[in-house]
């Protein structure tokens, strides 16, 4: 039976949310057989549902989110456990919200990387939604930003990383030896009109540029 939210969308209910988790756990124990125990599995995904209900204005969508959310950790967590060697770099981006600065540095080196380069965001205190004018900014320029979306940080992604480039989360991001730590000094777009975005866009797009030329050195 659904519910109905305070901004008129339908909620799902916890039997609904049951069955939605259960299936969600029963697929990614197949996806991880032999690398991480069904236990596991379903641990974080209980718990990648509950970091994201605490900020979810609306409810409805947030199923589809876990599993994204829940793919993408344990996919970390399997490198870190497992010692999964890909070749390829692993670039996390950090900031409060999730929402502006650390989104567009996302979508901009996963824009040039071009599948040579592993990318994750996340934020110490994310926002419910990403900034509408970073979005435009991003689209401006042909960068995609659609299925994107703020979520918390956690351990897991930042073992699997070997950058981690913050922007202003202070002392929110664990560190740990052998990783690569960056702090990237930038204006926060929020608060700000699409004119004063474009600007703390290309500065992004710039360091960008230098980072995956560090990464991925062209002959």
């Amino acid at each position: 039976m659904t519910t109905p939210t305070r901004r008129g969308l339908p909620d799902l209910g916890e039997l609904e949310i049951e069955h939605g988790l259960r299936a969600i756990s029963h697929d990614l124990t197949k996806k991880f057989t032999g690398r991480l125990s069904p236990e596991t599995c379903d641990r974080f995904v209980r718990e990648s549902y509950a970091l994201m209900d605490r900020k979810a204005a609306v409810r409805v969508h947030l199923v589809a989110l876990t599993r994204r959310f829940a793919w993408d950790r344990l996919t970390a967590l399997d490198k870190v456990e497992n010692v999964v060697a890909t070749g390829i770099p692993e670039v996390l981006f950090v900031c409060v919200h999730n929402a502006g600065r650390s989104q567009m540095a996302a979508a901009l080196l996963a824009h040039h990387g071009q599948g040579r380069v592993v990318v994750r965001s996340a934020g110490s205190t994310p926002a419910d939604e990403i900034n509408p004018l970073v979005e435009e900014a991003l689209h401006e320029i042909g960068v995609p930003l659609a299925g994107a979306y703020p979520k918390p940080l956690t351990d897991e992604v930042v073992q699997a990383s070997d950058v981690v480039i913050t922007m202003g989360c202070g002392d929110a991001c664990p560190v740990y030896p052998g990783k690569r730590y960056l702090d990237w000094e930038l204006d926060d777009p929020a608060g700000k009109t699409l004119e004063q975005v474009r600007p703390i866009r290309d500065d992004i797009d710039h360091r960008v540029h230098t980072l995956l030329a560090e990464l991925i050195p062209t002959r």
